[in-house]
């Protein structure tokens, strides 16, 4: 199925609302006007409708789309109109994929980006879409081609609309020329709008109606005549109408799913009723995070009374705050501007510290402002803070309400409470800090509050980000690891991909044994464009989860099985099938997360941070409040491919968690990238090791080697990370390799010897001892010869094939001993062991 607004998620920051996002999906509404006047189709007739022998049929189309949703143009780079084959919906097949030769590209004649804009399209003579016989006579007919005028944007490859582009298949949901319905007991059906119609001959036939079921293209649909050639349908007229006229108007609608809810005209109380109605019906997590919706109104209601009552705009925006406050979710926020200087005049002090708490439960100063009032009073980096205004360090923090809020982690929101327990207003005065200098005795000092924020932007998670960075963005480390930071899901989509798909494959290209990908600082944007972006590091189509919303009309959350969100890889030589290590930390949200989240999937990446992610797992949309304020809530509710709940609250948890002590916060005060170290560590040792396999590889039989060899399977030295020289091989010695493995394949293990001619090959060999081990086990008699001619020389293989890897850290020792000093006719070699040692590595 295609959801045409595909799962967005919003960005905070400090609180402020800057960009939001969800899914929209079209509801069931009333039937638009008919602005032009076009001719009924009369039901069960053999005639066409008189208008369609007044004209030859359109040509060209014109409309325009007009659209309220503020998420419309997120991202978008490539926005096209097309003409859309709707054999999907005929067929009621979720995974249909628009045919690129049935595609016709539309051309938008104004400002996209300002609503609503404008287009126009040309119809082709013939068409190039499905023919579906649609007149359930039982009788085979050639049919006819259905289809939708649609906005679409395109995101991947040429100018045509691939399977990602159309969100896996199905059929438009939104902004098109039909209208279609989102309501559980009519999902997805077409209700109304307009079709364009093209009859191969006139000899074929259309529905004149809905029929008794309220469905189209089903065996109850009343039936009529078409003419040959095209047709436009008017599906809110009864009977359906048709217009034949060369130039009609065809406007793209925005269904009410989309559309935003507006109570701005209402007084502050009639919009808080509104919207605590709206909570209740649909916020997608009531009882998960067991919220009483009732008791929010008995508390914050008397305090909408007393703005109205003393039309108290200020008032109002503080009670409207505190509400969205109160609700534990990343996702819910507000349009702050109303209290912008509110959060001025409250954080404008500080006391010339920041504070972190370590991961034994100190809170310690890690950053000192020089010259400042922490400094004058003789503290130093690493003091520990032991109370804060009277309170104990940690009573203080605990009840410091940030400006960021609300949270849905709560590793996260104390993250937050230590960088607002240290601000104040300016006529605060002074704050008595008691602290501890590493190795010193407590003091007591009155810290005088002063207009410093260098020490609120030292401890923000977005310290030292580029306001100019692109969304995508990759270089190879010194380490010779690659390394890809992903900043936005909400930017120019094509220009993500094209970075991309431009690191992939350099990556590839150039055999970078493992790719980092950052994510600390990545709030989000499209899920579906997230979710493609995470296929490339995997090798078949893998469901990822679904997402659940309210349905109106049964009043309940439903979850379509037809929904269910999947990653699409791209062609193989664009999937990376290395080590893959993911950071994260609390400024990854939502989207961000549901990349993370997928790349934890079947162990493919090892996830890296000092923190969970931000735990917001969920969709959204917004709303109009009173004093154009813009509200967003969570109507969504993202579940993993086994239907439970797995990031709201929690986040991606780090598989391997970064320490918080003073040593690391000192190294990352000095700029050191530490959780970038830890990454690079990670990304270095294989999946698999330290892990000891079930069972060793299945080793081949001399038939199976042989097979594997003439077949052209890869040597373990194909597969392994170092590259020797060949003067390495020539002295006794150890020549490690590592091999690391995604998954199980067949490999070829063999020792090879080449010399001048049969006679000096076989007087090589004659003092040559060769012994191979496999996992601790000698596996010498098991081995296979070959001998051949190569580049003038005799060479002789000793050699078998493994298969059925099994998870974890497997070991192979080729030794090669010789007794005495061995010339091939070139060169001389020494006596000795000429070792290779190979680890090979299996992802569990």
């Amino acid at each position: 199925m295609h959801r045409k607004m595909v799962i967005l998620t919003c960005l905070l920051v400090m609180g402020i609302l800057a960009a939001a996002c969800g899914p929209v999906t079209p509801v069931a509404g009333p039937a638009k006007p008919v602005e032009n006047a076009v001719t009924p189709l009369p039901a069960e007739t053999s005639a066409p409708a008189p208008a369609a022998e007044q004209s030859g049929g359109p040509k060209i189309i014109t409309g325009q789309v007009a659209y309220t949703n503020s998420f419309f143009t997120m991202g978008v780079a490539e926005p096209v109109i097309i003409l859309e084959d709707q054999g999907g919906f005929v067929t009621r097949d979720r995974k249909f994929v628009i045919p690129v030769e049935s595609q016709v590209i539309g051309q938008i004649t104004s400002d996209f980006y300002k609503s609503p804009f404008t287009y126009s399209l040309t119809l082709p003579a013939v068409p190039n879409g499905s023919l579906h016989d649609v007149n359930h006579d039982g009788k085979q007919d050639t049919g006819v081609m259905v289809f939708a005028v649609a906005y679409w944007t395109n995101t991947w490859g040429d100018p045509y609309l691939e399977r990602r582009d159309q969100g896996g298949g199905g059929w438009s949901s939104a902004y098109a020329s039909t209208r279609v319905s989102d309501s559980r007991d009519s999902y997805l059906e077409v209700f109304g709008g307009k079709y364009l119609v093209y009859a191969p001959d006139a000899s074929q036939q259309f529905p004149s109606g809905f029929g008794d079921d309220k469905k189209l293209f089903t065996d109850d649909d009343p039936i009529t005549n078409l003419p040959a050639g095209w047709s436009l349908i008017d599906l809110d007229q009864t009977p359906f109408g048709m217009d034949r006229s060369e130039n009609p108007v065809v406007d793209l609608l925005e269904p009410e799913g989309s559309a935003l809810d507006d109570f701005s005209s209402l007084s502050y109380v009639d919009a808080f009723d509104k919207m605590l109605d709206k909570f209740k019906r649909e916020y997608a997590f009531t009882d998960f995070k067991k919220i009483d919706w009732d008791a929010k109104a008995a508390e914050f209601r008397p305090r909408f009374e007393s703005a109205q009552k003393s039309k108290d705009k200020h008032a109002y925006a503080l009670a409207l705050r505190d509400f969205i406050w109160s609700i534990p979710d990343t996702h819910v926020g507000f349009d702050q501007t109303a209290v912008r200087g509110d959060f001025t005049a409250e954080t404008a002090g500080g006391l010339g510290f920041a504070m972190r708490e370590t991961d034994d439960g100190q809170i310690v100063a890690n950053f000192i402002l020089p010259g400042g009032p922490a400094e004058q009073a003789g503290m130093v980096w690493g003091a520990e803070i032991l109370s804060l205004d009277g309170k104990s360090a940690a009573e203080a923090v605990d009840a410091a309400v940030p400006w960021s809020s609300p949270f849905s982690n709560p590793t996260n929101k104390r993250y937050q409470q230590l960088r607002y327990a240290l601000r104040f207003k300016l006529d605060k005065g002074q704050v008595e800090v008691t602290f501890k200098n590493p190795g010193a005795s407590e003091q007591i000092a009155s810290l005088p509050v002063v207009a410093e924020r260098e020490s609120f932007a030292s401890s923000s998670i977005y310290a030292g980000a580029a306001d100019t960075a692109l969304p995508v963005e990759f270089k190879v480390l010194p380490s010779g690891y690659g390394y890809i930071k992903i900043s936005s899901f909400s930017d120019n989509d094509v220009l993500s991909i094209q970075v991309w798909e431009r690191a992939i494959r350099y990556f590839k290209e150039n055999q970078v044994p493992g790719v980092i990908l950052d994510l600390r600082l990545n709030g989000g944007g499209s899920g579906w464009l997230a979710d493609q972006m995470a296929a490339y590091f995997f090798g078949q189509e893998t469901v990822v989860g679904n997402t659940a919303f309210y349905n109106k009309g049964s009043g309940q959350f439903y979850m379509d099985p037809g929904d269910e969100t999947r990653m699409l890889p791209p062609q193989a030589d664009l999937q990376y099938d290395g080590p893959v290590v993911v950071m994260v930390g609390p400024g990854c949200a939502s989207a961000c997360e549901f990349f993370s989240y997928n790349m934890t999937i079947n162990g493919r990446a090892t996830v890296v941070g000092q923190y969970p992610s931000e735990g917001a797992g969920g969709s959204v949309e917004q709303f109009l409040m009173p004093e154009s304020t813009t509200v967003q809530l969570t109507i969504g509710r993202a579940v993993d491919a086994q239907g439970e709940i797995h990031l709201e609250g929690k986040g991606v948890v780090p598989t391997v968690k970064v320490p918080v002590n003073l040593e690391i916060l000192k190294r990352q005060f000095d700029g050191e990238d530490v959780v970038l170290t830890y990454a690079e560590k990670v990304v270095s040792q294989p999946q698999g090791a330290g892990i000891t396999p079930a069972a060793a590889p299945k080793l081949a039989s001399a038939g199976e080697a042989e097979a594997a060899l003439t077949g052209g399977e890869k040597f373990l030295e194909d597969k392994a990370r170092e590259k020797y020289e060949t003067a390495d091989y020539s002295k006794p010695g150890t020549l490690t390799f590592t091999v690391p493995l995604v998954k199980s394949q067949n490999l070829i293990w063999a020792y090879a010897w080449c010399a001048k001619d049969v006679t000096t090959l076989k007087q090589n060999f004659e003092h040559i001892q060769l012994a191979f081990q496999l996992d601790g086990v000698d596996v010498s008699s098991q081995m296979t010869n070959y001998e051949t001619e190569s580049n003038g020389q005799q060479c002789r293989l000793v050699y078998t094939a493994l298969s059925e890897w099994l998870g974890g850290e497997h070991h192979l020792t080729t030794t090669a001993t010789f007794d005495a000093r061995i010339n091939d006719g070139m060169a001389d070699y020494e006596p000795g062991d000429y070792i290779m040692e190979y680890g090979v590595f299996v992802k569990p």
